[in-house]
């Protein structure tokens, strides 16, 4: 915040923000003839999508004071946008303006009384907020003065040409010293203690009230040849205070960070042992194959596989060595995203570890702080303080992970982990020859080659880069034509990064089916300023300047707009070739695109009148990242909070989606535990996922659009033990993860059932058998059991049957109540087992409420199981396995029923009885002593009893104290509750977001009701196609629900039996309400799914035309309203 005054003295409270679309309308008020003298005739929209910066003042109502807008090329046609730096070197040879340090300004409007104030508030601001920039130049006709306001910060070095046409224009200049000057640095000195000590009191006591009141002063005279202590000063005032030192524990480092890509921050020495035993290194290159990850396949992005090599540097000149060794990693992980996806601690634990006997070639940061108002400029300390360690090239800081990245990190290299790391806080590594400035982009040429191969020679993919630069040598196409452009990152006359770009050529494809246009005005971007990113290496020394490397691709290549795509891993586990991407390390610096739902047309019946080709086209489906011009110099905000989420449920999935795709924030530590991974990976075909029905929240397709692997480290395992003290999860072999915000998703499984033991021999009944249904089954599974709850489960149980001739012989027994015994026995019929030999046997129910409760549907499935021949049994409860013998495997099962016991032959059981919370979830819970009262208890924020533990879905209930045991997340959709939990947590985390107010406990009395539709779908017996869509509701028979008052309308077209059966309810409010589908013709349900909700005017008067029989069939007019 600043005040400006008028010269009226009229005083103002102002702020600098980001510019908005929706400040357009004010800024084009303010424009006045005088401005488009200077700047020209301007389309505000269009100069806005291709601005690197543009910066609104408002004062303290909001209200727009002034708006400035800066592009990394000159206005007026002076010079090209790829060739100024020539023209203005040429200029004056005396100002080093380099694209890394200049912006031109190419807008500028305010309002009139506080003009001046404004426009030294917006530049100072600007060269606040990219601390890399020093120079700005404004361009205007020689002829035209700059006016009152901005004389005041701008002074003319010169004149140039126009390109088309014969005028000059007169170039001013702003430099930053005039008004966000470089710090002065110096050693400190105990005079200073008085000036620092403010500061540090401001952020923390506890070091006053360890060390006491002088400690500063203290440390400033213990300096000596291993501990410096620096400041930074303004107008003689110490503003800022660094201590270092040259003692770094490196044993402890090297055991807890993988400091692989920089040698173990030592110097190299002949008895370094960096590569792992001969046996070892063949399995080694068989999982690099694979493209495993260690624990944060998000960072592995960012790693590099072969170390830095400091020895070679003097100084910062030569970095031969370091490009030729060091590079951004590459393990084919855009190509095929799942390889990063999965993690078994146990097996990452034994992974080789090189060993450095080297010198230590690192100094530590111990103590830092800064006056805020000086905070971006935090890098000018490590030109000083790598002088006072010239034999040091590596300076590393360690913070604990809750700490925001301060301005001075945002520079360093963040360090991976080790799996068993327990240290509670985060390592960063700093380069000397990251201080270089002299980084150039540029296009490639032929000569380039060599030092291209140096660079990229330990990528995995490093032939594909290879090849594709020399074909942009050769006639800058690629094979298929696509025009393409490579270009060079080089400092020192050394290549340290390569990226190659071709146009996009799917511009449509992308704008249809991704929501790209929350990022741009997509008409205000020419198609061949679309470019698709196909590799990105760069030294990891230089990953500070990755957003530079973007924006200069941006300005070199004449684009707007870069993309690119993360493929999904096929079910074979190879790599989709034709697609192959080399894995990018500017993938932090990228936004991840939502996927937009599409429409499914019939596009044969559509025939001229279907979408073109090159929109309802249905190639392989990819994650979209992007970034653009505006995104260059706009920063994100990592969060460096451990966030673990277990399960991966639905709601999970859901939770994890919405955290990803905040396109302004930076997760670095989202951790999911899953017995089998992220589900998707496998891409099931229609056999496995017939076996049980679906929610509709995820597909396949969602998985690989959304490629949650690419930012979510997962961990393969079993949650056993929750450590609240410690704050860590305890997984099945031991392995803990920490956390700081743990999320309990795991829903509830199909139990194991537990035979009551009866004896049928002695012909007893239900009724005389006592109520078992709370027992938990506990010898060991027999291996012809299944209890399906996942993918996996599901490909087990495929493949059990074909490997064990159970479609030729054998008995199949399905036991239970829910809809999954349905579509399993369909299943089942389908891949070929004859009816007769499926036994459908159901318990008793516990409600009223059937698992379809809609009569006509049921009736019309038992009709097609009658007619496949499938035997159905009753209220059966089962009494034994194997007559009470040893269960493994089953080959008979006896039930009891409430008449007559029965006994039958069994090759194969299925069990879909009541599901529960797995016992070892309840067990570790129960033990964490969090509260459990049948599931775990939640109150309306989905906290548990334990404030960093939230919980939602199918595990929860609410507290008794909202008395409303009847209503859980069972009961709503499973999508919504993800986010809406994820929508809870962001406010802890998004200093965007207003601050949430907590309603006073004694109105904190009512629970949540979500909107979103509950749904159910799946393959029924005789082959229909089923779908039900409804809103969220305690369970009511239908027969019930229709006899209310204000049911409202029902229309139901087509029959059950002959699978043309469609039912829409239509409530009071003339609000779509139910959907209920069963067809023998598959159809879009995603389409269907979209009519939840809707008023029934919108699907063009339904109940009207309903009433005037005009509708025989809706599935027919559904087809018509798409």
């Amino acid at each position: 915040m600043s005040v400006l005054t008028s010269p009226r003295g009229k005083a103002e409270v102002v702020h600098c923000r980001r510019t908005e679309a929706q400040d357009i309308y004010c800024i084009k008020n303010l424009i006045r003839k005088f401005t488009q003298k200077l700047f020209g005739r301007l389309n505000v929209i269009y100069l806005l999508e291709k601005a690197n910066l543009a910066v609104t003042l408002c004062n303290d109502k909001e209200e727009i004071m002034a708006q400035a807008t800066f592009v990394d090329y000159p206005n007026w046609n002076v010079s090209h946008q790829d060739s100024w730096v020539s023209v203005f070197q040429e200029l004056d040879s005396e100002i080093p303006c380099t694209p890394l340090n200049t912006l031109f300004l190419h807008l500028f409007v305010a309002v009139d009384e506080y003009s001046i104030g404004c426009c030294k508030e917006i530049i100072r601001t600007v060269f606040k907020a990219v601390p890399e920039l020093h120079f700005i130049f404004l361009i205007v006709p020689s002829y035209m003065s700059l006016g009152s306001t901005l004389i005041t910060v701008f002074e003319q070095v010169g004149s140039i040409p126009n390109l088309t046409y014969d005028k000059d224009f007169a170039v001013h200049i702003c430099h930053r010293h005039n008004h966000y000057p470089q710090l002065h640095i110096r050693n400190a000195r105990v005079e200073d203690h008085d000036d620092l000590m403010p500061i540090f009191l401001r952020h923390d006591t506890l070091l006053k009230e360890t060390y006491g009141e002088y400690f500063l002063a203290e440390l400033v005279e213990a300096q000596d040849e291993e501990n410096h202590a620096v400041v930074c000063e303004v107008e003689g005032v110490a503003v800022g205070f660094m201590s270092v030192c040259s003692r770094v524990n490196m044993q402890l480092l090297h055991e807890c960070f993988d400091l692989g890509p920089f040698h173990g921050l030592c110097i190299p020495h002949p008895d370094d042992v960096l590569q792992p035993p001969e046996e070892l290194s063949i399995k080694g290159s068989q999982d690099a194959e694979l493209g495993t990850s260690n624990l944060s396949s998000l960072k592995i992005v960012e790693e590099p596989r072969e170390p830095v090599s400091p020895g070679a540097l003097e100084g910062i000149q030569d970095i031969e060595n370091l490009s030729q060794r060091s590079t951004m990693g590459d393990t084919n992980g855009s190509v095929s995203c799942l390889s990063l996806a999965s993690v078994s601690l146990s097996e990452q634990t034994s992974d080789f570890r090189p060993i450095y006997k080297g010198a230590s070639a690192a100094f530590c940061i111990q103590l830092f702080c800064i006056e805020e108002k000086y905070e971006a400029r935090s890098l000018d300390f490590m030109n000083f303080v790598f002088s006072l360690f010239p034999e040091k090239n590596f300076c590393t800081i360690s913070v604990p992970h809750l700490t925001p990245e301060f301005a001075l990190i945002q520079n360093f290299v963040k360090i991976v982990p080790f799996n068993n790391c327990t240290l509670e806080q985060d390592l960063y590594v700093f380069h000397r020859a990251g201080l270089l400035k002299s980084i150039n982009i540029r296009l490639a040429t032929s000569l380039d080659t060599p030092g291209v191969e140096n660079l990229v020679s330990t990528l995995m993919l490093n032939k594909s880069i290879l090849e594709d630069l020399k074909q942009y040598s050769k006639a800058r196409r690629h094979h298929d034509g696509t025009p393409m452009k490579a270009f060079v990152a080089e400092v020192a006359e050394q290549i340290v990064g390569i990226a190659v770009i071709r146009d996009e050529m799917d511009v449509e494809y992308i704008r249809s089916h991704y929501n790209i246009e929350d990022f741009i005005y997509f008409s205000h971007h020419q198609r061949e300023e679309h470019g698709h990113l196909y590799h990105f290496a760069l030294n990891p020394v230089f990953r500070h300047y990755t957003k530079f490397f973007l924006k200069e691709i941006l300005r070199l290549g004449y684009k707007s707009c870069l993309y690119y795509p993360v493929y999904p891993q096929i079910r074979e586990g190879k790599f989709q070739s034709s697609y192959a991407h080399s894995l990018t390390s500017a993938l932090h610096y990228l936004v991840p695109v939502r996927p937009r739902r599409q429409i499914v047309y019939p596009l044969e019946k559509l025939g001229i009148n279907a979408p073109s080709k090159a929109v309802s086209k249905d190639p392989l489906n990819y994650a979209l990242n992007h970034t653009n011009r505006k995104l260059t110099l706009e920063p994100k905000i990592t969060v460096n909070a451990k966030i673990v989420v277990v399960g991966a449920s639905s709601v999970g999935i859901s939770f994890l989606e919405t955290l990803v795709f905040c396109s302004h924030l930076k997760f670095s530590n989202l951790t999911l535990i899953s017995t089998h991974g992220l589900p998707g990976k496998n891409l099931l075909g229609t056999e496995q996922r017939k076996f049980l029905a679906s929610d509709h929240c995820f597909h396949d397709k969602d998985y690989a659009l959304m490629s949650l692997c690419s930012w979510v480290n997962v961990v393969v395992g079993r949650m056993t033990a929750i450590d609240r003290a410690a704050k860590h999860v305890v997984l099945s072999k031991k392995e803990i993860v920490p956390y700081d915000h743990l999320i309990l998703c795991t829903g509830q499984q199909y139990q194991v059932p537990c035979p009551t033991g009866a004896d049928i021999s002695q012909h007893v009944t239900n009724r005389e058998i006592p109520n078992s249904r709370k027992q938990r089954y506990t010898d060991k599974v027999p291996c012809n059991h299944f209890t399906l709850n996942d993918e996996e489960d599901c490909c087990k149980a495929l493949s059990w049957i074909r490997d064990n001739s159970i479609i030729a012989e054998g008995n199949v027994i399905v036991y239970g109540n829910t809809i999954d015994t349905y579509t399993t026995v369909e299943t089942l019929l389908n891949i070929g087992v004859r009816g007769s030999y499926i036994h459908l046997v159901r318990p008793p129910p516990t409600s009223t409420v059937t698992c379809i409760n809609n009569y006509s549907v049921e009736s019309a499935v038992e009709d097609a199981l009658s007619t496949a021949g499938v035997t159905i049994y009753r209220d059966a409860l089962l009494a034994q396995w194997n007559d009470g013998q040893y269960p493994d495997p089953i080959h008979s099962a006896c039930f009891t029923a409430p008449t007559k016991p029965f006994r039958l032959t069994c090759a194969m059981f299925f069990s879909f009885c009541e599901k529960n919370v797995d016992y070892e979830t309840f067990k570790a819970l129960n033990d964490a002593c969090l509260v459990y009262d049948g599931r775990l208890v939640i109150d309306t924020k989905f906290h548990t009893n334990d404030i960093a533990i939230r919980a939602a879905g199918s595990l929860t209930k609410f507290s008794n104290k909202y008395y409303s045991n009847e209503w859980t997340h069972s009961s709503f959709s499973s999508k919504e509750i993800g986010f809406q939990l994820a929508a809870a947590m962001l406010s802890l985390f998004d200093p965007t977001l207003e601050p949430v107010t907590e309603p006073p406990a004694d109105l904190d009395q009512l629970i949540p009701m979500y909107k979103g539709a509950k749904i159910q779908g799946g393959i029924l017996p005789g082959s229909y196609h089923y779908l039900h869509i409804a809103k969220p509701a305690i369970p009511i028979p239908l027969e019930v629900q229709m006899a209310q008052s204000n049911f409202g309308l029902e229309i139901v077209t087509g029959n059950a039996k002959d699978g043309t059966y469609f039912r829409i309810h239509i409530n009071q409010y003339k609000m779509v309400e139910t959907i209920t589908c069963l067809s023998k013709e598959p159809f879009p349900a995603s389409n269907y799914i979209c009519l939840f909700g809707q008023h029934e005017q919108l699907l063009n008067n339904l109940c009207a035309r309903y009433e005037d029989k005009l509708i025989p069939d809706l599935y027919r007019m559904q087809r018509i309203l798409v």
